[in-house]
């Protein structure tokens, strides 16, 4: 296999293909490489861990087709050469890179010992890759990262309503978002996704539309840039809807970004303590954000803000509190309480389509 591609092109399809490779141990060696082909029509590289897959496709000039297995490094070596063409010359188990008068060569694993990948074959659904991307940032933060509780780490994806529906928990938080008009699903059909493959395809999502396979054991989305296919989760999600709230007697409403800044100072007292939990005091004057830490100090700061109901204190994780404000997109957020023990929630102020309920945090 023998081919030149431009630097920057190359550099940009290693780095997508290789956030897909295997990292865990007790997987295949192989995996933890990518597999390159060239042929006619261009490069494909590929990165997996067989529930994550990317495939990138890039023109290049091939003088000889082949396929490679080839370490990851490459990504680094492409990165720190000089704009120009690169050469990459495969010769039995040795690749070699050339770019100017830059030259190195990689020791190879064997091509037939990557894994046969499923076809990404097949006609899909149609999305707007805007709005899918941005629901897929406000929800997959909330999914979980312990593959010890494997349900939590996907997203479920449901027709409601007309539309579609994503929903994700670690079983701390839970963020539901609706997009209505979207038909990706048959009414009443749902899916569990990984989050991990999901937010594959919000990294990669640019203008025009996403196609969408559903497959009985997996799902491919083909971007503008790349194809990412992310397995199919089995079992049974948690009945979500139980969890939020019917009414709420208490609603603050305040300027997202001067949450989000007073969030972030008052944060600093607290940072990398598990046990910190940042208190939010509401009274009809608005509210006072407020965070302790032994040994380290105290940090507190008032804001103006219009509150509704009955005056309390209720503390949160600063972490999932400020994921929950960052994911909103309106100028304005409302949390929605019933006293200190029990959910509350965040959505955009005059705004329905977006929920992000958390639990609050016991302090002593």
């Amino acid at each position: 296999m023998k081919f030149r591609c431009e630097r920057d092109t190359l550099a940009d399809a290693v780095a997508t293909a290789q956030r897909t490779v295997a990292s865990r141990s007790g997987a295949l060696p192989v995996l933890q490489d990518l597999r390159i082909s060239a042929n006619a029509d261009g490069l494909e590289l590929i990165g997996s861990d067989l529930e994550i897959t990317n495939r990138v496709q890039v023109p290049a000039d091939v003088e000889e087709p082949g396929v490679a297995v080839v370490p990851k490094l490459l990504g680094e070596i492409v990165r720190k050469l000089e704009p120009g063409p690169v050469t990459v010359s495969v010769t039995g188990d040795e690749a070699v890179i050339t770019a100017g008068r830059f030259s190195t060569s990689l020791r190879l694993k064997p091509a037939e010992d990557y894994p046969r990948l499923a076809s990404s074959d097949g006609q899909g659904v149609r999305v707007d890759s805007t709005a899918f991307a941005a629901a897929l940032r406000q929800v997959v933060r909330a999914a979980s990262k312990d593959d010890l509780r494997p349900i939590l780490t996907g997203v479920l994806m449901t027709a409601h309503a007309g539309g579609l529906r994503l929903v994700a928990t670690d079983s701390y938080r839970l963020a539901v978002r609706d997009l209505k008009g979207v038909s990706m699903l048959a009414e009443g059909q749902r899916v569990l996704v990984a989050a991990k493959g999901l937010a594959e395809v919000q990294r990669l999502a640019g203008d025009g539309e996403i196609e969408v396979v559903l497959r009985d054991r997996d799902v491919v989305f083909r971007t503008s840039r790349a194809e990412v296919t992310a397995r199919l989760i089995e079992g049974d999600f948690p009945n979500y809807e139980q969890l939020i709230p019917s009414s709420y007697p208490n609603r603050l409403t305040v300027s997202r970004d001067s949450l989000m800044d007073a969030l972030e100072r008052v944060q600093i007292v607290g940072q990398n303590r598990d046990n910190a939990a940042v208190r939010i005091s509401m009274t009809a004057d608005g509210l006072e954000l407020a965070m302790s830490a032994q040994d380290v100090g105290t940090a507190q700061e008032s804001l103006d803000a219009k509150f509704e109901g009955t005056e309390l204190t209720v503390a949160f994780n600063p972490v999932f509190l400020r994921d929950g404000v960052e994911a909103i997109e309106t100028d304005e957020v409302a949390l929605d309480t019933i006293d200190p023990l029990k959910p509350a929630t965040l959505r955009a102020a005059g705004g329905d389509d977006f929920l992000y309920l958390l639990m609050p945090v016991r302090t002593s």
